[in-house]
């Protein structure tokens, strides 16, 4: 009698790209000659052997299951062996510096922040800004960073200096602390002036800190060319930091005709006021 075992996938597995499974014989067949005891005894031809056969793509698969390397195939096959995990997407860090004789000015965006729902979307938990970094001149070409002053833009700050023309200014006051118990010990004060000659406008940052003894003004001119350069950066910059960029990079063409066939209607009755 012959007792075979065969090891194969389990019912409803999918095989990608399967392999020919190799059948390997872990014991043999020994033939016994044909000897007769006795005119009523049985007798036997063969004696009885287990044979067993293992499936090698189910060694694999369970390896694979397990997270543990395997050789079983070549090396060049891209179907089976061991794929390098994803690279996280590179992350960018810019900014754009002003460098004069008494202080340095850089400004960098930050990006919104969004919460995750359990549907699965997002939703837009909080603006992006425009931090502006001043350092006062430590010496020729040389600015003290550790002394660095940081001022926050909201979008509607932006806007303000966006619209701004060569004889206007504006002001914008902050208390990082309002509304809670060390209101009023910080208090940040932005000026943006036009220069006397019409060449520019002064950016003047006051900063009162009463929490760590600072009374501190850093000033820096920015001339007209450099002004343009920044409200450049601020109109580009802009959609990004209300998040309107992340829904219009997920809009699908099927999407956005099921969302006309939705608001039509409405859209109808707004124009017929």
């Amino acid at each position: 009698m012959l007792n075979l075992s065969l090891s194969s996938p389990p019912v409803g597995t999918t095989l990608q790209n399967p392999k020919p499974c190799t059948i390997k014989l872990l014991s043999s067949i020994t033939a016994t000659p044909f000897t007769r005891l006795n005119p009523k005894s049985s007798f036997s031809l063969f004696t009885s052997k287990t044979l067993s056969l293992k499936c090698r793509y189910q060694d694999y698969s369970d390896k694979q299951q397990q997270g543990l390397p395997s050789n079983r195939y070549p090396p060049n096959d891209s179907s089976f062996g061991s794929q390098p995990a994803a690279a996280s997407p590179p992350r960018f860090f810019v900014g754009h510096s002003i460098y004069k004789g008494k202080a340095a000015l850089t400004v960098e965006p930050r990006m919104p922040d969004f919460l995750p729902l359990d549907s699965g979307d997002f939703k837009l938990s909080k603006e992006g800004f425009v931090l502006l970094q001043f350092a006062p001149a430590a010496g020729v070409r040389q600015y003290d960073w550790s002394r660095k002053q940081v001022f926050s833009l909201s979008v509607t700050e932006i806007g303000s200096l966006i619209s701004l023309g060569a004889r206007d200014s504006c002001e914008f006051f902050h208390d990082p602390f309002k509304g809670k118990s060390d209101e009023g010990k910080v208090r940040k004060v932005l000026k943006v002036e036009p220069l006397p000659d019409g060449s520019g406008h002064f950016f003047n940052l006051s900063v009162q800190n009463k929490l760590v003894n600072v009374d501190e003004s850093i000033y820096i001119p920015v001339t007209k060319a450099e002004f343009t350069v920044l409200i450049s950066a601020f109109n580009f910059i802009l959609p990004y930091l209300l998040g309107w960029h992340a829904l219009a990079n997920s809009v699908k063409p099927e999407d956005a005709s099921r969302a006309s066939a939705r608001t039509a209607g409405s859209a109808e009755s707004e124009w017929n006021r």
